[in-house]
């Protein structure tokens, strides 16, 4: 009896549009997103997202039901999205110096 894949991604949340990786993914490895299958473009490791569906430049990537950055490039569907193609809203706007200036 053949034994089924292990599951490599989870949705934290039904608004995310990023899935998360929960075992290692080798670049050609078959992952379901969006309700299909595609093949993995690249080996991602364990805790980092992938694009559940394509993302334009400028869309706000969502995990936890909330926006925590900003795509920089474009990403189809199973892609890696990480600092390579995403910026972290959060830190730009959570720097030291945007504390102390608010505190002037």
């Amino acid at each position: 009896m053949e034994r089924p894949a292990p599951q490599q991604l989870i949705l934290l949340h039904p608004e995310d549009n990023v899935l998360i990786c929960v075992a290692p993914i080798q670049a050609g490895d078959i992952l379901t997103v969006s309700g299909g299958t595609i093949p993995a473009r690249e080996g991602v490791t364990v805790g980092h997202k992938i694009a559940r569906y394509p993302l334009a430049a400028g869309e706000k990537v969502i995990k936890y039901g909330a926006p925590i950055g900003s795509m920089t490039d474009a990403a189809v569907a199973g892609q890696w999205v990480h600092m390579h193609n995403m910026k972290s809203d959060y830190i730009a706007s959570h720097t030291r110096s945007t504390v102390t200036e608010q505190r002037a």
